[in-house]
């Protein structure tokens, strides 16, 4: 679902930077900026006629990041989005005051750059950083509010860069890897598989301290793709915290990501915007005279493959799956009201949490008089969570949509008997009872307005 950006107001001093707009350049345009994810590159310590070259090093950045997973299978996903800053002196700053500089020692540079850039920030050399980010998000909301995310690439030729609101990299050694491991933290709030110190240890996507393979948050990972679950030292506090992965780039730049921060970007998309991008009609007013009715999606699709899948009801009965258009004849209205609904899931094997089958939902549904034609048209995007899966006394599910819109769970056994029933709010978890039920598998439903959006098998053990 996509979020809506809430922009600092900035403070007096910043002076002239309120009002200042620069030259905002799409470098690739996917779709309509409501509905793709929109990453806007920014430069800093480049001159006015050093422009051209940052457009190329943004280039080459986006070029570098669309070529590894899974921004490659998602590269539809994404506009990108270049704004040339210009400014007064070339380069970024370097004080000299980290203990670990490197050799030979990178000369001593005070620069007046825009965004006021510098190594050496918390006395490590590598972490080039800058404390600016009211400049930062008042030329984004002067030049392009409807971002998703910000990226700034420094023209300096030195290794460094930085995770926090706002990535930033070098534009030299290893300047692709370096934007891409930090785009993992600000992007998805992923840590680092090198232990980051006591202050930033805490859990997260690929960051734990559970021990169990059972209970880690990644264990349907577990021994696929050399996944486990790794302590990060054999002593103190850091041998209390484990990563997924030996390997990943949230480790060691050069590597791709492990599946754990694959599956976690994945979601990151989901979360902000739906596969669906556009349907017909979009209109209410379609007569019943015009029958046969046609009803149309288009998807977002995945690359090279497309894994998403399409299944299309009217009136809670299945009628066709992986087609994008669908034709009614008069004779298919067999009530008063009808309801065609067409439901898009993502399938893709790069995802393997739990209940995926009724997690990020999109659907799309035209409620139909069979005398008067088209009377309403509803979109949504779900994200339902059922959990635990196998479970042996209660069933807990969590919605989230955007339409706040309720939504009835219904238990079946295999035979097709209903055996519980529920309603599920939006923004709550809701917890059923199963402790009667006899040990074997069971079929969820659910339904919104009597169309049913997802179907899921329960275990109960």
């Amino acid at each position: 679902m996509k979020k809506l950006l809430l922009f600092v107001l900035i403070s007096l001093n910043v002076q002239f930077v309120f009002s200042q707009t620069f030259d905002v350049q799409a470098i690739k345009n996917s779709g309509d900026t409501d509905k793709r994810i929109n990453l806007v590159i920014l430069g800093d310590g480049y001159l006015a006629s050093e422009l051209p070259q940052f457009e190329i090093d943004a280039t080459n950045f986006m070029n570098d990041m669309f070529s590894q997973e899974p921004f490659a299978s998602y590269e539809n996903y994404f506009n990108v989005y270049i704004i040339k800053v210009p400014s007064n002196e070339s380069g970024t700053t370097h004080p000299g005051t980290a203990s670990d500089e490197p050799d030979p020692a990178v000369p001593i540079l005070n620069v007046d750059n825009y965004f006021g850039t510098a190594y050496d920030f918390n006395g490590s050399h590598r972490l080039l950083y800058t404390e600016n980010f009211s400049v930062i998000t008042t030329v984004l909301a002067n030049n392009f509010p409807l971002y998703d995310q910000a990226l700034i690439l420094v023209n300096s030729s030195y290794y460094g860069g930085s995770g926090g609101q706002f990535p930033i990299s070098s534009t030299g050694e290893d300047a692709s890897e370096i934007a891409i491991h930090e785009l993992g933290h600000s992007f998805v709030d992923l840590k680092d598989e090198y232990y980051p110190g006591d202050i930033l240890a805490e859990e997260g996507i690929n960051m734990t301290q559970e021990t169990n393979p059972t209970l880690v948050k990644w264990k349907n990972w577990i021994d696929t793709g050399n996944v486990g679950v790794f302590p990060y030292a054999t002593s103190g506090t850091a041998s209390t915290w484990n990563r997924p992965h030996q390997s990943c780039k949230m480790r060691y730049l050069g590597y791709d990501f492990c599946a754990v921060c694959k599956e976690g970007i994945i979601e990151q998309i989901h979360d902000l915007i739906s596969p669906i991008d556009s349907y017909t009609p979009t209109e209410t007013t379609i007569s019943a005279s015009n029958f046969p009715l046609n009803f149309e999606i288009n998807t977002i699709e995945t690359l090279p493959v497309n894994t998403l899948e399409t299944n299309w009801s009217l009136n809670s009965t299945a009628i066709a799956s992986n087609i994008n258009t669908v034709t009614l004849e008069e004779s298919d209205l067999t009530v008063e009201t009808n309801n065609l609904s067409v439901v898009v899931n993502d399938t893709t094997t790069l995802i393997n949490v739990d209940s995926h089958e009724t997690i990020h939902i999109s659907t799309v549904t035209w409620t139909i008089d069979n005398t008067l034609g088209v009377q309403d048209v509803t979109v949504n995007d779900y994200s339902l969570t059922m959990y635990p899966n196998p479970s042996q006394n209660s069933l807990n599910i969590k919605l989230d949509n955007v339409r706040n819109e309720t939504v009835r769970v219904e238990i079946l056994s295999l035979d097709g008997k209903r055996i519980k029933s529920a309603l599920v709010k939006n923004d709550e978890t809701t917890a059923i009872d199963i402790s009667a039920l006899s040990n074997g598998v069971y079929i969820t439903n659910f339904y919104t307005n009597s169309v049913l959006i997802a179907s899921k098998k329960l275990i109960k053990n």
